[in-house]
């Protein structure tokens, strides 16, 4: 089954929630309003690093409309938050360490009126040297943004001796690879709608990835119990990791508080790109080496991650690359030390890939100079020290054992696009400007999901027969445009017989739903299965067994069907064309809702290596590229995706992140760097941040699952939100190379670096050749 958007097929289905949305009339969580509200602002510092001496509010506060100016001394509670580490103040109290740290947040009756307060509020700073290269922070000369120091987090693994090893090594590659600070641009920018009842209750009306969480924070922030906070958190217009993290919600939970209103919160885009969070920039060096057949004998590598002034989960992010840049490949020899080091710069944070894009950039990129120098075929290299479906991951640790690696390759060899290799730039090959050359390159992955071990990783859902007859299907995970729903929903009629219509699916509502974990590491479809194979026993034997009461047959002898209950026909499992009864008249009969439940953990390894994987998604990613010589543009023309993932839930949603993962991509390769010079953001918005757009995607984009499993692998399907998005910049510099003799160690690539020759020696080349 080749997916692409010409293909189609009888399990392509429209997704529950496409129509609202193509047509702009689903209501996202930032698109509320309420009687009474007011809107908030937050006061941010213009510095990167200064001494707060003092705060005057007193001319905000007299200005008409302003209901509330709020600081530091008027949170409860804990004045910070952060996921993992929580050291990001809410409101600082005596210093910012970033453009976008918070010092003061108003409500008032209009956003203009808010905006004049902001002015009025007077903040004397002192200003402090700043850290803007993360290796300098590393440096005793270095100023120390925190108590601990700049180091946030170190994360290192070793076997062998890899002076030894480079002694014995033939050939040995040493390069030094850097990538962007890239936004993550979702349409919808943070925000939210915040409301304290008439019971004294909290609603929370906010994008995130992860309400349970956000509820726990904000918990602290109020210094309430975490029962008097209510969480609703889906739909959301776009985050990609970006709302994993709590952002406008304190400042509109402490000023509804103040207030007793409701509070409106709705960032503006610059505001969203100086507080939001961003994918970390990268510096990675690489020394490999191999012996004269091409084995890896040795491989020391060094990652330097600017976190920026607070940790969010910016440890796990290193330690996802550090298990990444190892990869797929079997090493003699490894030391592996990796940094993420605290600066005056921009927030990083969660991103799709989550430190997968940098560290796969980098290690693919020793392959293809590996296999130069020795006169071999860069995908045969790899083939001869890939992972065998036996071995240990990365981290030395058990992983699931699958036929992946090999399948995606063997796909990836035999595609008609990898077929044209050598094809290109002949007399044969009719290009519409001599200046334009053509190339193909590929690259692999192994790409771990869920959060991994030692972090905590709670799964699990509801099924109900309602009181109306509808089946409730209840997870905590929310849907940002990754096709949740609709994955969701295939998954119950195909697993358990329902129709879409008997189906009522419930998320993202902290006061319904079970804490089933975040909405992240590409693991809420595969959470969602097992869930459902968990449930199925357990909500037959409970709807079959008060179906049987009253039809008076065997319970085994009932299946779930469209529409109600039906007998088995006969010795097989085909069901009669009668229904018995329908699900809402079970539902009056049973009198009560017939509700199961089930939790679980995602499957980790038995290891003691915290983050260390046990399953995996195998991609190996072909793309063709025009390189135009007088611009220095790559364009590319066409894209191959095998995918290893198990079982496909849903075609059209398969497609569609794998095609959402390569926009990111491409953008991470070719146009994405939100730059900063001096601790300030010199991009600031959508008019100098090149996103792609629909025109960088007029190639085509195939993609070929690999849907078979071992038998005993019974974890179903792998999450692929994130692997369509982590190979491919790899690939695009392996392609640029294969066109223009150009290697690429620094993303987004530099037009004027393949800008190779001048117009007119071009133009005699053309000439040449006619």
């Amino acid at each position: 089954m080749l997916l692409n958007r010409q293909g189609s097929g009888a399990r392509w289905r429209n997704r529950p929630d496409g129509p609202d949305k193509v047509m702009g009339k689903l209501a996202y969580l930032t698109d509320m309003t309420a009687p009474d509200m007011l809107i908030g602002r937050v006061l941010r510092s213009p510095h990167p690093h200064a001494r707060i001496t003092a705060i005057r509010t007193e001319k905000a506060e007299e200005l008409d409309g302003v209901h509330a100016v709020i600081t530091h001394k008027d949170v409860p509670g804990l004045n910070r938050y952060g996921i993992a580490q929580p050291d990001q103040p809410v409101l600082c109290e005596d210093r910012v360490r970033y453009v976008g740290d918070a010092v003061a947040a108003v409500a008032a009756d209009t956003l203009e009126i808010a905006e004049q307060a902001l002015r009025l509020i007077e903040v004397d700073y002192e200003l402090l040297p700043i850290v803007e290269d993360a290796e300098y922070a590393l440096t005793d000369d270095a100023p120390q943004l925190h108590t601990q120091g700049n180091l946030l987090h170190r994360k290192d693994f070793k076997r062998g001796d890899v002076a030894v090893g480079f002694d014995s090594c033939a050939h040995v590659v040493e390069e030094t690879y850097y990538t962007p600070r890239q936004m993550h641009t979702y349409m919808e920018t943070e925000g939210g709608l915040f409301i304290f009842g008439e019971d004294g209750r909290l609603t929370v009306y906010a994008p995130t990835q992860h309400g349970f969480m956000d509820r726990m924070q904000l918990a602290r922030i109020l210094a309430i119990p975490q029962s008097e906070i209510r969480i609703v958190s889906s739909p959301i217009g776009g985050s990609f990791g970006g709302k994993d993290e709590l952002n406008v919600q304190p400042y509109g939970a402490l000023l509804a508080r103040v207030t007793n209103r409701p509070v409106k919160f709705h960032n503006s885009r610059w505001e969203s790109v100086r507080a939001g969070l961003k994918r970390h920039p990268m510096k990675i060096t690489m020394k490999t080496g191999v012996d004269g057949n091409g084995r890896l004998i040795a491989h020391q590598v060094r990652i330097i991650a600017d976190t920026g002034p607070y940790a969010t989960l910016g440890a796990e992010v290193l330690n996802f690359a550090v298990e990444h840049v190892i990869g797929p490949y079997q090493y003699q020899h490894l030391d592996v030390d990796g940094f993420s080091v605290y600066t005056n710069n921009g927030m990083s944070g969660e991103f799709r890939g989550f430190g997968g894009n940098q560290a796969i950039f980098a290690l693919e990129g020793q392959f293809d100079r590996l296999a130069e120098k020795l006169g071999m075929d860069p995908w045969e290299l790899r083939l001869l020290n890939m992972r065998k479906p036996e071995d240990l991951g990365p981290f030395d640790q058990p992983i699931a054992s699958t036929e992946g690696a090999k399948q995606v390759s063997d796909a990836m060899t035999s595609s008609t696009l990898w077929q044209e290799r050598g094809k290109s730039n002949t007399a044969e090959d009719e290009q519409a400007e001599p200046w334009t050359r053509t190339g193909i390159g590929a690259a692999f992955t192994m790409h771990g999901a869920g959060l991994g071990f030692g972090i905590p990783d709670p799964g699990g859902g509801r099924l109900t027969l309602a009181r109306d007859g509808k089946i409730e299907a209840v997870f905590s995970y929310e849907e940002f445009g990754q096709g949740l729903i609709a994955s969701l929903e295939q998954m119950l009629i195909e697993q358990f017989g329902f129709a879409a219509e008997d189906i009522r699916i419930i998320i993202g509502d902290s006061d319904v739903v079970p804490d089933g974990g975040s909405t992240t590491a590409s693991r809420a479809t595969s959470m969602m299965w097992k869930s459902l194979q968990n449930l199925r026993p357990l909500f037959e034997e409970a709807v079959l067994g008060k179906a049987a009461e009253h039809i008076q047959l065997p319970a085994k002898q009932l299946r779930f069907g469209e529409g109600g209950i039906y007998r088995i026909d006969g010795g097989s499992d085909a069901l009669t064309d009668k229904c018995l009864i329908t699900y809402p008249d079970l539902a009056a009969l049973c009198g009560e809702p017939v509700s199961c439940t089930t939790q679980f953990n995602f499957p980790v390894s038995a290891t003691d290596k915290v983050g260390a994987h046990f399953l995996y998604t195998y991609s190996a990613v072909a793309v063709k590229v025009e390189v135009n010589q007088l611009t220095g543009r790559v364009r590319v023309l066409h894209q191959y995706h095998a995918v290893a993932a198990g079982p496909v839930i849903n075609p059209q949603g398969f497609l569609g992140q794998i095609e959402g993962g390569s926009s990111i991509a491409l953008g991470f390769a070719l146009t994405e760097d939100a730059v900063m010079s001096g601790g300030q953001y010199v991009t600031k918005n959508l008019d100098t941040y090149l996103v792609p757009t629909i025109a960088e995607h007029r190639g085509t984009i195939d993609v070929q699952p690999i849907e078979e499993l071992p038998e005993s692998d019974n974890y179903g399907p792998r999450g692929i939100g994130e692997v369509g998005s982590v190979t491919l910049a790899p690939a695009i510099a392996a392609a640029i190379y294969d066109a223009v003799g150009i290697r690429v160690t620094k993303l987004p690539i530099d037009p004027e670096l393949l800008q190779a020759e001048s117009f007119d020696t071009l133009l005699d080349k053309a000439v040449t050749r006619e």
